[in-house]
């Protein structure tokens, strides 16, 4: 019996499931909150999610989707999440500290960017995040930089080997009573 990855419930035949770009094995129940992933038969035809390093061409031209690489193995499929640039935590304090030091209003920024003032408050407030074209705007119209850069959360960090690696004790601080 196998254990269902999502569930936990015990399953002797387990469906092999695309949930939210991960693979995994899951009982009936489970099998609706993802997309199933077709295993290749021994015919040698491709599916969408094969990750077979066949270089077999699929004969209908519907599957365009399909990576185009014959090494597919080795070609780690691209993630819209490792393109994206981090907003700094403190972009709210950066947004409003250059627009004061512009000697713009909020309303008067939203005007050079064409979007509601109450936007501007919301982002200032630190309530709302930027989307990524109001967050170009704000970056060019102010001269500044949101995104996170990793500068910050590695300055914090003054203990560590010389190979770089951290332990538990370089960073924790003893309470003797």
């Amino acid at each position: 019996m196998v254990q269902c990855e999502m569930c936990g419930s015990e399953t002797s035949s387990p469906n092999r499931v695309k949930v939210e770009g991960a693979e995994l094995d899951v009982c009936d129940e489970c099998t609706d909150f993802g997309t199933e992933v077709k295993q290749q038969t021994s015919s040698g035809a491709s599916t969408k999610y094969s990750t077979s390093s066949s270089s077999s061409s699929s004969s209908s031209g519907s599957s365009t989707s399909s990576s185009s690489s014959s090494g597919g193995s080795s070609q780690r499929r691209q993630d819209m999440f490792d393109e994206m640039d981090e907003l700094a935590q403190d972009y709210d304090e950066i947004v409003r500290s250059a627009r004061e030091d512009a000697g713009l209003s909020q309303e008067d920024l939203a005007r050079k960017l064409n979007e509601k003032a109450s936007l501007i408050r919301k982002i200032e407030r630190g309530d709302t995040l930027p989307a990524d074209d109001v967050q170009t705007k704000i970056e060019s119209a102010l001269d500044v930089d949101l995104s996170a850069g990793g500068t910050a959360d590695e300055s914090e960090w003054s203990g560590g080997s010389s190979t770089g690696e951290y332990t538990l004790g370089d960073v924790v601080e003893r309470k003797d009573s």
